[in-house]
């Protein structure tokens, strides 16, 4: 298939599913379905799924083993494996918990500046220290930049997964929902997180936000690799986004491999105290 063609492909699947899920890829099933074919689905992802900030930990933070599964993921989520056995992170506080697999690090660190007061900063890892996403709450309320009907990008929800979280509505704004999109650069980009943030007009963004706009006086909040996704440029860091060849690679992450899958159990597992 020509470069050509998958362009064409990405740019009908992004309306369709701008369509479908009104305005944020709000598919009911959860499983990515893209109605688009691109190259060969046998390759791999080209990101560094280990780049991350690490911090020191915060005294006080708690990971509490429930040894078997403390749940299970939402119906419609991945279809990919999940680890076997989980445990409960809860701050201090006990503002905020989620669930994670038993050999995942939840650590809490310093939250960034602007922050509102009892902002929370906690990073997830994997066994091996690789940085997986970053939950942060209390963030000042951000609107999106200008956006250029000539630099936005084809952009498609692969997944998209509705979830209850306390948020506050208005313009530009829906319910949230755990989503994996991909916007198209010079290769196809990846990022999961939670959102309720409208993703951009026809298909196409310069930006896509995995924020969640929380309860007035709260502040916002995002659960994810990234706060925001872009199209990068060739001389830029694309880790911790996934960079993808075709977008075959995109569907496949998300539908077949165990990482998303439990990627997307704990993002769905989040509880923010009102």
């Amino acid at each position: 298939m020509t470069g050509t063609a998958i362009s064409r492909g990405l740019r009908i699947a992004a309306a369709l599913a701008l369509t479908a899920s009104a305005l944020a890829g709000c598919s009911g099933d959860g499983k990515g379905t893209p109605a688009w074919t691109a190259g060969s689905p046998g390759g791999s992802s080209t990101a560094d799924p280990s780049a991350g900030a690490t911090a020191p930990g915060a005294p006080g933070a708690s990971a509490s083993a429930s040894g078997a599964a403390s749940g299970t993921a939402s119906a419609g989520a991945s279809a990919g494996a999940t680890a076997a056995a989980w445990k409960t992170f809860t701050d201090p506080g006990k503002t905020v918990s989620f669930d994670l697999p038993q050999e995942w690090i939840a650590q809490a660190v310093a939250p960034a500046q602007g922050t509102l007061p009892g902002a929370l900063k906690i990073e997830v890892k994997d066994s091996e220290g690789r940085y997986l996403a970053t939950l942060q709450t209390g963030l000042p309320a951000q609107a999106a930049g200008p956006c250029a009907a000539e630099a936005a990008k084809p952009y498609v929800v692969v997944s998209s997964v509705p979830v209850e979280l306390p948020h506050r509505g208005g313009e530009g704004t829906i319910d949230p929902h755990v989503v994996f999109r991909v916007i198209q650069g010079y290769k196809y980009f990846g990022s999961y997180g939670i959102t309720n943030v409208v993703g951009g007009a026809e298909g196409k963004s310069c930006a896509l936000q995995n924020v969640v706009r929380g309860p007035e006086g709260k502040g916002d909040y995002s659960f994810g690799d990234l706060a925001e996704l872009k199209a990068f440029a060739p001389d830029q860091k694309v880790a911790p986004a996934k960079s993808f060849d075709t977008l075959a690679q995109a569907d496949a992450y998300v539908n077949a491999g165990s990482e998303f899958a439990n990627v997307q159990r704990m993002l769905m597992s989040l509880k923010i105290k009102n």
